[in-house]
């Protein structure tokens, strides 16, 4: 079961994001691993010519995503270079 999708982003200016989102309720993992895809559906574009997802907004690129199934750290940075 899974609590939260973490989606990782690069910027251009070197900078790794962690967006987290909790879920409503526990997901199963295959159930986390489709929403992961389906958000960076949402929020990307697949550049072929440079093998990478290109976010839609110009910030930079979508690495991936960790579907957590309890919080392991209270506080962590969501954001450095």
């Amino acid at each position: 079961m899974c609590k939260y999708l973490v989606i990782i982003l690069l910027t251009f200016q070197g900078e790794v994001i962690l967006e987290r989102y909790g879920f409503q309720r526990p997901v199963e993992v295959h159930e986390c691993m489709d929403i992961g895809n389906d958000h960076r559906e949402q929020i990307a574009s697949y550049n072929s010519k440079k093998n990478t997802w290109m976010l839609n907004d110009g910030r930079g690129t979508f690495q991936g995503f960790i579907c957590e199934w309890c919080m392991i750290i209270t506080n962590y940075v969501t954001t450095w270079k």
